[in-house]
């Protein structure tokens, strides 16, 4: 799945406004964030886990309005805890948007 890199980097761009420091600092904050509950969720070996993490991580797209990751985490939110092909998909997005 391909992500809209102009619709987050225009979300990215509108908090920073004219201060390019502040828009790499977004973009790493959202890389790094973004791979913490990837993280969690290759880890979680319980529903509970699994869930919250998947939680955070359509909070994390919300906030960033970040469409295709949100559709992504809720199907994190509906799968079976360590579902590979979901967290596959979703490396797949970081390392796209993150440039790997």
């Amino acid at each position: 799945m391909a992500y809209e890199a102009g619709a987050l980097d225009a979300t990215l761009a509108a908090a920073a406004g004219d201060d390019i420091e502040l828009f790499g600092q977004l973009r790493l904050a959202f890389v790094e964030s973004l791979g913490r509950q990837i993280d969690l969720l290759r880890r979680s070996r319980c529903d509970g886990n699994w869930h919250i993490a998947a939680l955070r991580l359509k909070g994390l797209a919300a906030s960033f309005n970040a469409e295709p990751l949100v559709l992504l985490a809720e199907e994190a939110i509906v799968a079976a805890p360590g579902d590979p092909s979901v967290v596959r998909r979703l490396q797949a997005f970081l390392d796209e948007f993150a440039g790997h």
